[in-house]
Parts: C-alpha cells; sequence; structure tokens
C-alpha cells in the first residue's frame, strides 16, 4: 500500500504565541462578579462588549462581556448571558480539577491575598506547598476554582524540570497504552496510577505509595 505524502511539511512555522490573551467563563451576574475581581482581587474591570448575536457563530444569545486585566497584559472574562444562571459543573470531573492559577509575587502575598479573601467570607484552602510554588485556592461567585501561586523555584531549576517533562510523560503514556489494552480485556478496572509520587508528603499513613 503507498504511503500518503506528509501534506505538513509545507505549512507555515507555528504563529509565536506571545501570551496568554484571555480566558472566557459564564457569570451568573456581571455585577456580582466585578465586585468579587475588582473589589476584593483587585484586577480592574477593562473593557466591555454587549450584543444580541455572536460573533463566530451567528447565534441569537444577547450578552455582555466584561474583561478584567492582569498586570502582565491579558485578561480574564466573563459573559453575563441574563439568565441569572450559574454554569453547571462538569459532571465526571472532580471540583479541584478544573481552575485557574494566577501568579503573585511572594509568599508575603499569597498570605495577604488569603487574609483578604476571608475577610470578605471567602473560604480558602493553603497555603498548600507543591515545592516549585505554593498556593492558596478558593471559588469565585460563579463556582469556578481560582489559584494564586507565589514561585519558589527559580529559572535554572525551572529548566532542570522542564529536561525531564518529555521522557515523563512518554512514559506515562506507554503505560496508559498498556492499562487500555488491560482494560480492553476486563483485567483493568481502576484508574491508572502514575509512575512516581512527587507529594509523598500527602500520603496517608498507611495509604501506600504510587
Amino acid at each position: 500500500m503507498a504511503t500518503a505524502p506528509d501534506t505538513t511539511a509545507a505549512l507555515p512555522a507555528p504563529a509565536p504565541i506571545q501570551q496568554l490573551h484571555h480566558y472566557a467563563y459564564k457569570a451568573r451576574d456581571a455585577e456580582e462578579t466585578r465586585h468579587f475581581y475588582e473589589d476584593i482581587l483587585g484586577l480592574p474591570l477593562y473593557h466591555i462588549i454587549q450584543s444580541d448575536y455572536v460573533p463566530s457563530t451567528g447565534e441569537y444569545c444577547p450578552y455582555t462581556h466584561i474583561f478584567f486585566r492582569l498586570r502582565d497584559g491579558s485578561f480574564i472574562a466573563f459573559f453575563d448571558l441574563g439568565d441569572d444562571v450559574q454554569a453547571a459543573p462538569s459532571p465526571n470531573t472532580p471540583a479541584w480539577v478544573n481552575h485557574i492559577a494566577l501568579r503573585v509575587d511572594t509568599v508575603a502575598d499569597l498570605e495577604a491575598a488569603k487574609q483578604r479573601l476571608q475577610a470578605h467570607g471567602v473560604e480558602v484552602l493553603g497555603v498548600t506547598d507543591h515545592h516549585i510554588f505554593k498556593s492558596i485556592y478558593f471559588f469565585d461567585p460563579n463556582g469556578i476554582r481560582l489559584e494564586l501561586s507565589a514561585q519558589l523555584a527559580d529559572a535554572a531549576q525551572m529548566h532542570k524540570e522542564s529536561a525531564t517533562a518529555h521522557a515523563r510523560l512518554a512514559e506515562w503514556t506507554a503505560r496508559k497504552q498498556q492499562w487500555r489494552r488491560e482494560r480492553a480485556a476486563g483485567a483493568a478496572a481502576a484508574p491508572l496510577k502514575p509512575q512516581a509520587n512527587d507529594r509523598p508528603e500527602f500520603v496517608p499513613a498507611g495509604g501506600g505509595t504510587a
């Protein structure tokens, strides 16, 4: 059988992606969301787009689209669809998985943010130590999990981490392919555990290792 020619070789190089422009989510209420992000977290309301029709699809869905600006010029954005309904969580995903992580400069800034959030009645988890950074976690009024992180590792340590990332992912992928074969044969029921446990301090006594 003849091999199909590789048509990707003639494609232009990937466009240089400079930074995040924005994340966008559904908001239950634009003013409630503005209060949280501007008055509590300190992200200024920077831009509003309002329309009856969605430009990308052409469908009729009136909305108010609000943008809050981060220090690097990127944004977090929300759509108020005028229905006063909060977006439903993913039914097959734990609440801690999908989240937005925003960076602050220091651990002291992290502690100050935690104090400010708690004073406004926001439940905060952490400070949690991830070795290369520390974080706190909380939910916004729309049910979106947010993380504030303070970097601990320097550029040299992060470069060292990056040198092993592809090899570690390749090992995981090979193990997952084997797990899929075993599952198809009826021999694997439990989720696949990773080949390493980078956070052994969080394993309960007698809880085993990954």
